[in-house]
C-alpha cells in the first residue's frame, strides 16, 4: 500500500494521541514502572504500594508452604513481587468506597485459581488438595524447547499474512521452520499473538521473546506474563482485571448472555472453557477459586464471590460492552494514517507510550514510509 504519509513524526504522534484519549482508562492498568521492579530484586526498603499490600496479603512462607507448597523452583516469591512491581496497575489503590485491600484479596484468589488449573499436578491421589498443587511445570506438560511434537507448535500462524508477522516475525527454530510457542509460565501463555506483545511491554521490542520463547518460562516473565495476561483487554473480551474489580460494565447483550462481573467470566476469558456443557476444566478452575477466595477474603467471602458452573454463558462477541477498538489499521480512507479497529492486528494501541510506536509502526508499514 503506498499514499502519501503524515508530513512529521509529531504528525503522526499527534493523530495517535487524539485518537486513543478514549481508551485511555483500558491503557492505565498495563503501565509499568522497570524501576520499582528493579527496586524489588535489590531489597530495597522503598516498595511500591501495590507490592506493600500484596506481601500483607500473601507472606512469603504462605506463597511457598501453604499456597504453592509443590511449586517448580522457578516460581520464586520474590520474582511474583517483581511482577508486581512492575505492573503497579495490579492490585493497585481505589477510590472509595472500594476496599482496595479486599479488590486485591479477590484479584489474588482469581489469579492464583488460574494457576492451578494451567500449572497444576491435579493429582486426585495426593495428600496436598488439589488447589494447592500448582505452579508444579513452567512449560506445558509433554512440551520442550527441543522436541517437534506438533502437539506443541503453536505456531501455525507465524507463515500466515494475516497475523501480519513481517517485520516482527516469529522466531526460526526447529518446529515448523518457527520457534515453538506452547504454553509457559504461571498463565501458560501460547501462541507468537500473546508473545509479540509481552516482549513489546517487557522489552519495547516484540522480536525478543518471538526470538527467545523460553525466557517465558526460565525467568522472571513466568510470573509477570501471567499478570500481563492478567491485565490485558483482548476486545470483544475484558482484562480479567476488570471484571473483577468492577470497572468493566456488562452490556445487556453481555448480561443476556451471562457474561457478567464474575469469577466465571475469567473463565471464559482465559480458555473459552464456559457454554455447552459443564466443562471439567471450568468446574475445576471454579473449585479452585472458592478455595483460594475462602482463605484469602475469609469473612468477606460472601456469596458474591463464590460461583456456581458457567454453562450456559456464551463467547464474547461484537455486543460486548468490551469490543471496543483498540488496535491500529491502514485507514484506507485516510492517506498515510492508521485508524481504531475492534479485531486483532499487530499493532495494539494499548500498549502506546509517549512514543505512539506502534501507531508509527502502522503507519510505516502499511504506507512504506519513514516517518521523521
Amino acid at each position: 500500500m503506498s499514499a502519501a504519509a503524515p508530513a512529521s513524526l509529531a504528525g503522526a504522534r499527534a493523530i495517535a494521541a487524539a485518537l486513543t484519549s478514549g481508551i485511555a482508562a483500558l491503557k492505565l492498568p498495563l503501565r509499568t514502572d522497570v524501576l520499582a521492579a528493579t527496586a524489588i530484586v535489590s531489597n530495597s526498603s522503598q516498595k511500591p504500594t501495590n507490592v506493600r499490600r500484596v506481601e500483607s496479603i500473601v507472606s512469603e512462607s504462605t506463597w511457598t508452604d501453604q499456597f504453592f507448597p509443590i511449586s517448580n523452583p522457578e516460581y520464586t516469591y520474590i520474582n511474583f513481587l517483581k511482577s508486581v512491581a512492575f505492573f503497579p496497575g495490579f492490585c493497585d489503590s481505589y477510590p472509595e468506597p472500594l476496599d482496595s485491600d479486599a479488590v486485591c484479596r479477590l484479584l489474588l484468589a482469581t489469579m492464583f485459581a488460574h494457576f492451578v488449573q494451567e500449572t497444576g499436578a491435579h493429582d486426585s491421589l495426593s495428600s496436598i488438595p488439589q488447589w494447592q498443587q500448582g505452579l508444579k511445570y513452567v512449560r506445558e506438560y509433554g512440551c520442550s524447547e527441543e522436541n517437534t511434537d506438533p502437539r506443541c507448535l503453536y505456531n501455525q500462524d507465524c507463515g500466515n499474512p494475516v497475523f501480519g508477522f513481517v517485520k516482527t516475525s516469529c522466531g526460526t527454530g526447529p518446529n515448523n521452520s518457527w520457534n515453538s510457542y506452547f504454553g509457559r509460565g504461571a498463565h501458560q501463555l501460547s501462541y507468537p499473538y500473546n508473545y509479540a506483545p509481552l516482549s513489546y511491554t517487557i522489552y519495547n521490542n516484540s522480536s525478543v521473546l518471538l526470538d527467545d520463547p523460553a525466557l517465558v518460562a526460565d525467568t522472571w516473565l513466568n510470573l509477570a506474563s501471567a499478570i500481563f495476561f492478567f491485565l490485558l483487554p483482548q476486545p470483544p473480551k475484558p482484562s480479567m482485571l476488570s471484571v473483577m474489580d468492577g470497572t468493566w460494565t456488562p452490556s445487556a447483550a453481555d448480561i443476556s448472555a451471562g457474561r457478567t462481573n464474575s469469577f466465571a467470566t475469567t473463565i471464559e476469558i482465559i480458555n473459552g472453557e464456559c457454554g455447552g456443557v459443564a466443562n471439567a476444566a471450568a468446574q475445576n478452575r471454579i473449585a479452585y477459586f472458592n478455595a483460594f477466595a475462602n482463605d484469602l477474603l475469609g469473612a468477606q467471602n460472601g456469596s458474591g464471590a463464590a460461583v456456581g458452573d458457567c454453562k450456559d454463558m456464551q463467547p464474547f462477541d461484537s455486543q460486548s460492552s468490551a469490543a471496543v477498538a483498540t488496535y491500529w489499521l491502514a485507514d484506507d480512507a485516510k492517506s498515510g494514517e492508521c485508524r481504531l479497529v475492534n479485531y486483532y492486528t499487530l499493532y495494539n494501541a494499548l500498549l502506546e507510550g509517549e512514543d505512539y510506536d506502534q501507531y508509527v509502526s502502522c503507519v510505516e508499514e502499511s504506507f512504506g514510509v519513514t516517518l521523521a
